[in-house]
């Protein structure tokens, strides 16, 4: 059998196993049979390209062993499985992603020390599948889980390295001696290089054109090659998003991830953990942009999906994920109705269950007080990302945590933004009670002079158009209104009626119901 690479480059030193936080008898060289068992199957089913049966490893077999024997240690190094997968340079990457991986989930605390090894560890790996020819066939499920991983330890060390106030001596040596890890134009680089080498972005436009099979196959390659590059890369354009999100950069963000079209059946929903992480992080970023329309579309089909499918996911390790996610994207949506309503845009379930969390906060949102504006910061505050500082800190004296200025940054920004809109919703609801209302009635109701109300409206004018991804200005506004010698003439838009998701909706509860009338035992 060949291996599971073409090595075009050496192979790096070996990172230490050790773990802080690890329980004192933990010895790395142990290898309990059941493990060796693990690798011994896994390795094999990799070199058969085998990928239901490496699925099934990776997703069952890794979190059954975690739970049982590893539940707070690690597992043993990969020096000594290192015998039962014929030393392969390759899989014992693999395998280091996993022990990694499972050490950041399970063991409190991690040095900077092992923090960096990880880092080393996914650069050698990447490096691997950049550089060499690779030959594996892997489960998407496990290229996402890589991808993802892989941010989030760069967003958990960012975070970890900001917190200087109660460091150690030797906790503040290390992050000196290691200040070249995690840095983010690396991190960065690896996700566009892995974008750019697997071509991902031409695979996508050929696929438009006909030319290409790409999400009928989930991305696989049944013709003998790999999938492993193409995926890396395809995934690493949602990572991009994330870590631009991260840093506040929202435009360059829904600019790395443009090539994938979320109005079509794509890969990304092929995994449940990058499906949401897609849609979180593509309607965050839309929020901030003023683009509320695309957020609340996209917020309403993931929550819908999730409220139909999650049940399915209940024996998943991603499932308390899945919900805190899912509470985070409501709380996301009724921001976005309070700042531009959308109500036809929502579905009726999804809108029954917004209805029973944020009720409450959406009607203090609709005024423009002090509870209205603690009510957004509360909410934006719940459901925002943790977003991060990417310069390394200067170790000087008086040391201090930093780790919350990046937060307090765009919570400030968001506020901003509401403050100047609170005003737009005691307009919005004059105006949509009048077809034709002069200026000074209306300025009269809402208790302000004349000029301050054409101040309003030209307000409420321009914070209900955004700039699209094409460059074009589009209005979220639910209505329109224009000014004819000092009276103002309301232009309410009509809504699309949507035949077809009527019927889908009414087929869907007479299937529900036919699967009740079916449990029923006659007599």
């Amino acid at each position: 059998m060949a291996a599971l690479y073409d090595r075009e480059d050496g192979a790096p030193p070996a990172p230490s196993p050790h773990a802080a936080g690890a329980v004192d008898a933990y010895d790395p060289n142990y290898v309990p049979d059941s493990v060796k068992t693990f690798v011994v199957h896994l390795y094999r089913h990799i070199r058969d390209k085998n990928v239901y049966e490496i699925h099934q490893m990776y997703e069952g077999g890794f979190q059954r062993l975690s739970d049982r024997l590893f539940r707070d240690a690690p597992w043993p190094s990969a020096e000594a499985v290192a015998p039962y997968c014929d030393g392969d340079h390759v899989f014992l990457l693999l395998y280091r992603e996993l022990w990694y991986r499972h050490a950041h989930a399970r063991l409190s605390p991690l040095t900077a020390a092992h923090r960096a090894e990880s880092w080393t560890n996914y650069c050698d790996l990447f490096s691997v599948v950049l550089h060499g020819v690779v030959n594996m066939q892997l489960p998407n499920q496990w290229l996402w889980d890589m991808v993802d991983e892989f941010v989030y330890q760069f967003q958990s060390f960012c975070q970890y390295r900001a917190k200087l106030k109660n460091k150690t001596e030797d906790e503040l040596q290390q992050l000196k001696q290691f200040d070249k890890a995690w840095n983010v134009y690396g991190v960065l680089n690896y996700l566009q290089a892995l974008v750019e080498k697997s071509m991902i972005t031409q695979i996508l436009e050929r696929e438009k054109e006909g030319l290409e099979q790409f999400t009928a196959t989930d991305g696989y390659d049944y013709e003998g090659g790999s999938n492993v590059l193409k995926m890396l890369g395809y995934y690493s354009m949602i990572g991009l998003l994330r870590i631009h999100c991260l840093l506040g950069d929202y435009h360059t963000g829904l600019k790395c991830l443009a090539p994938i079209d979320l109005n079509q059946q794509g890969v990304y929903t092929i995994v449940i953990g990058s499906h949401i992480s897609t849609i979180y992080h593509y309607g965050f970023a839309n929020l901030m942009m003023r683009r509320y329309v695309d957020s609340i579309r996209e917020f309403n089909k993931i929550l819908l999906y999730i409220l139909k499918y999650k049940q399915y996911h209940q024996k998943s390790p991603q499932y308390d994920q899945i919900l805190k996610k899912n509470e985070q994207m409501y709380a996301l949506l009724a921001i976005c109705l309070s700042l531009c309503p959308q109500n036809k845009l929502i579905d009726e379930n999804v809108a029954t269950q917004l209805k029973e969390k944020y009720n409450d906060k959406m009607t203090k949102m609709q005024r423009y007080d002090d509870e209205a504006y603690a009510a957004y910061d509360e909410l934006f505050s719940y459901a925002c990302p943790k977003f991060i500082t990417p310069s390394p800190p200067v170790l000087d004296q008086p040391l201090t945590n930093y780790n919350q200025d990046a937060y307090r940054l765009q919570l400030k920004l968001f506020l901003y933004e509401v403050k100047q809109q609170q005003l737009l919703s005691g307009i919005r609801s004059y105006l949509k009670l009048y077809s034709t209302i002069t200026i000074s009635k209306l300025a009269q109701y809402m208790e302000v002079d004349e000029p301050t109300l054409r101040s309003i409206l030209m307000t409420y004018k321009h914070k209900m158009n955004a700039v699209d991804s094409d460059g074009k200005i589009v209005s979220s506004a639910d209505f329109d209104f224009f000014i004819v010698e000092d009276v103002i003439h309301v232009v309410e838009s009509k809504p699309t009626k949507r035949h077809g998701d009527y019927f889908l909706r009414q087929i869907l509860k007479f299937e529900e119901m036919i699967g009740e009338l079916e449990k029923v035992q006659l007599d």
